[in-house]
C-alpha cells in the first residue's frame, strides 16, 4: 500500500460533480475523477437536497479510491422527514412540521455511530432534542411533552422493536 490522500468535502446528496470542491482537489492525484463522482453519488443517493459529509481515501501509487460517506446532520434530516423547508424561526411560539415516531427511530438508527448515546432511545433523545430547537412536533406534541414521555417509557415498546 502507497501513500494514502484523503480529500474531505460536503457534497449535495446524489449532485457531486468534477467542479470544485472535488475536482481540484482529486485531478492532481491523478485518478478518475468522473468514477469517483459517479460513486459518490450512488451512495448519497438517498440524501438528495441535503449536504453529506464524504472523504476520498486515495493509494497515490495504485491509484485505487474508497469513497466514505458520512450521514447529514440531525437538522437536515428532520427537516427531509417532516417536508418542512426549515425549523421554525421562533420555535418557542411557534411549532411547524410534525416527526412521526417512525422517521425519529429511522433518523436515530443512522445517526447512532456518530452519537455519544449508547442506545436508539438516548440517540432519540438527542434528536427530539433538536426538535426543540427547531420548533418541530414529535407525534402531534410538543417536542418538550414528548421528551418528557419518552423519559418515562410512554415509546419503549416501539423503541424496542426499532
Amino acid at each position: 500500500m502507497g501513500d494514502r490522500q484523503t480529500v474531505a468535502s460536503l457534497v449535495v446528496g446524489g449532485e457531486a460533480n468534477a467542479g470544485p470542491p472535488l475536482g481540484p482537489a482529486l485531478g492532481p492525484l491523478g485518478v478518475n475523477v468522473m468514477m469517483i463522482v459517479k460513486e459518490i453519488n450512488e451512495k448519497t443517493k438517498d440524501y438528495t437536497g441535503m449536504r453529506v459529509p464524504v472523504k476520498v481515501h486515495v493509494d497515490t501509487e495504485t491509484k485505487e479510491f474508497e469513497v466514505e460517506v458520512g450521514v447529514p446532520t440531525t437538522s437536515a434530516l428532520v427537516v427531509k422527514a417532516t417536508g418542512i423547508p426549515k425549523g421554525s424561526g421562533t420555535p418557542n411560539t411557534a411549532l411547524v412540521g410534525d416527526l412521526k415516531i417512525d422517521d425519529l427511530l429511522k433518523i436515530a438508527r443512522a445517526k447512532k455511530e456518530q452519537s455519544y448515546g449508547k442506545t436508539v432511545k438516548s440517540v432519540a433523545r438527542e434528536i427530539v432534542g433538536s426538535c426543540v430547537s427547531m420548533g418541530v412536533k414529535v407525534e402531534g406534541k410538543d417536542p418538550r411533552e414528548f421528551q418528557k414521555e419518552l423519559g418515562e417509557g410512554k415509546w419503549d415498546d416501539k423503541i424496542s422493536n426499532a
